[in-house]
């Protein structure tokens, strides 16, 4: 699924009944634990929410991730996407 006009990834998140989700278009997970996952996706930072997470697939050669457990929420910064690697984590996080 790469945009070869862009030569990006086409970003998806799919869930099914809020107790997984497969996700598209990830460049990186930066951090996870079992409340709260953050990925860098094509269109921004993601930030997933819920209890008992768990990374079950990574495959950041297709950029894909798969994700169980009770998901609460979705959150999206403002970053534009994942080509922005001069400004921090942070920077981007809270902007």
């Amino acid at each position: 699924m790469e945009d070869l006009s862009t030569g990006t990834r086409a970003h998806r998140v799919s869930m099914t009944n809020r107790r997984s989700c497969t996700v598209n278009g990830v460049n990186d997970v930066l951090s996870f634990d079992i409340h709260e996952i953050l990925l860098e996706t094509e269109q921004g930072m993601l930030m997933i929410k819920g209890d008992e997470l768990h990374v079950n697939r990574l495959t950041l050669e297709k950029g894909e991730v798969d994700i169980d457990g009770r998901i609460d929420s979705f959150t999206y910064s403002d970053a534009a996407g994942g080509g922005q690697k001069s400004e921090s984590l942070l920077t981007r996080l809270f902007r």
